[in-house]
């Protein structure tokens, strides 16, 4: 081949490499065992370690996008990170407004007192 045939593509796209796979692989196990030992352990209370499971999530979510799904600022001229940042941010919203909604449907609601109920006609 010659090298005007390399000079045509543009080396702007992430290269997978086994030592990449190697670092997301150990990052994952190490994401995915802390949690794991807090819970079977009961390190810490049981509120305290639904947050710390979440975060960790939170964490393993990006150690997958940018070591396996290979999305970062590079790829695509960084557009591909912008799309999935929008759909976190829509996701998020949605969610927060999904439980703000409830909480607040929850709260006022009618109270229905078991005495109200047989009285009712």
């Amino acid at each position: 081949m010659s090298a005007a045939h390399h000079d045509d593509h543009d080396d702007v796209g992430y290269h997978a490499t086994v030592k990449g796979y190697l670092v997301g692989f150990v990052l994952s196990v190490i994401l995915t065992a802390i949690p794991f030992w807090l819970v079977m352990a009961k390190v810490l209370p049981p509120d305290a370690t639904k947050f710390i499971i979440v975060g960790f999530a939170a964490v393993q979510v990006v150690v997958h996008m940018i070591y396996f799904l290979h999305l970062n600022a590079k790829v695509e001229g960084g557009w591909t990170m912008l799309a999935t940042l929008f759909t976190i941010i829509v996701v998020v919203i949605m969610l927060a407004g999904s439980i703000w909604v409830m909480y607040h449907m929850n709260t006022n609601m009618m109270p229905m007192d078991p005495h109200t109920v047989r009285n009712m006609p």
